[in-house]
């Protein structure tokens, strides 16, 4: 049975005057935002052993936040037989390629069938109580439809160091590639999007572009251009690779360059008539595909206690597949492959 922790942070300069929700989760990466709030509400927060209840209050240099982490509760969700594809697993973590249709952790509307319901079912007790006990063991999460590669940590001290290799990729050498299928094609063969996200400021559940948001940026190159029926770029294979991980960065950056994802029901709705370019081959796969065409196809991770590079690679899902050679086969304009 794991035991209570604590976690300790020391104010820097740098730091004074800003909320202690907001520094907290800056310095703990192991633990998101909502989680630090629900601590601090809870007591489970001291500066200076002075016990605070406000995730908004303003914290000083120097200052000693102490944070205490109750040992975790048995999993309110239930194990469910619900099978996985696992890549690698050891006694540290698990990664899987998850399919399409399947959400991350129990929310609102989805409190079975997830994830996490097949994680307690197929690792037992053995997840980190870090996330929580609706995210028990998740570091990172990919968007219900989207596909791919996920690590899950089966221990607290798994949990802390690839959550801090998450929050510190640049440093860390940690990978997320990602293969999108998008609308038109860029003039350039390679580029980056650097661009903060926030709440959208009409529907509290989609990001938008906007100033003052949390940085965010994004890699992509161009490997394959398909021509539509008028002779010109109507789509393009696209290889993305995070440098951030926030919700939803790589559909919202996408269609803020004019590119959005084939599929993608909250961000490319405008693009529903280029429809009518594709052939006849692709138009009633993409019809059919009920979701975006994203897929988390490469994970490089440092293994938490090996110091290891374990590097992963999954192929595109069938769906995705068969869109992608209906696309470079249309009879009506030839396919143009990026060199």
């Amino acid at each position: 049975m794991a035991e209570e922790a604590t976690e300790t942070v020391k104010i820097a300069t740098e730091e004074q005057g800003q909320r202690l929700d907001r520094v907290l989760a800056a310095r703990i990466p192991a633990l998101s935002r909502s989680r630090l709030k629900a601590l601090i509400l809870d007591g489970q927060v001291a500066i200076e052993a002075r016990t605070i209840r406000d995730p908004a209050t303003y914290v000083n240099s120097g200052d000693t936040v102490t944070v205490t982490l109750p040992a975790p509760e048995q999993p309110k969700p239930a194990g469910e037989p619900i099978p996985l594809n696992v890549v690698y697993e050891d006694d540290a973590l698990i990664v899987i390629d998850k399919p399409k249709g399947l959400v991350v952790h129990p929310a609102a509307g989805h409190a079975k069938g997830t994830l996490v319901n097949a994680l307690i079912a197929h690792c037992g007790d053995s997840l980190s109580g870090i996330g929580g006990v609706k995210r028990p063991g998740i570091v990172h999460r990919l968007d219900k439809d989207t596909t791919g590669l996920m690590v899950v940590a089966k221990t607290d001290a798994a949990h802390r160091a690839l959550s801090a290799q998450f929050a510190n990729k640049g440093e860390s050498g940690i990978e997320r590639g990602y293969l999108a299928l998008v609308w038109g094609a860029p003039d350039r063969p390679k580029g980056t999007i650097d661009a903060p996200l926030d709440r959208h400021p009409q529907a509290r559940d989609k990001r938008a572009v906007r100033a003052g948001g949390r940085a965010a940026v994004t890699h992509w190159q161009v490997l394959e251009r398909y021509a539509g029926a008028d002779g010109k770029p109507v789509a393009s294979l696209l290889a993305c690779t995070l440098e951030t991980g926030r919700t939803h960065q790589i559909r919202v950056h996408l269609a803020h360059i004019g590119h959005p994802i084939l599929g993608d029901a909250s961000y490319g709705t405008g693009f529903k008539t280029k429809a009518s370019l594709l052939s006849p081959a692709a138009r009633p796969l993409l019809e059919g595909l009920g979701r975006q065409a994203l897929h988390a196809y490469l994970l490089a991770i440092e293994h938490p206690i090996t110091r290891d590079v374990l590097r992963f690679r999954s192929e595109l899902p069938s769906d995705l597949s068969r869109l992608r050679h209906a696309l470079a086969e249309n009879p009506s304009a030839g396919r143009k492959r990026s060199k």
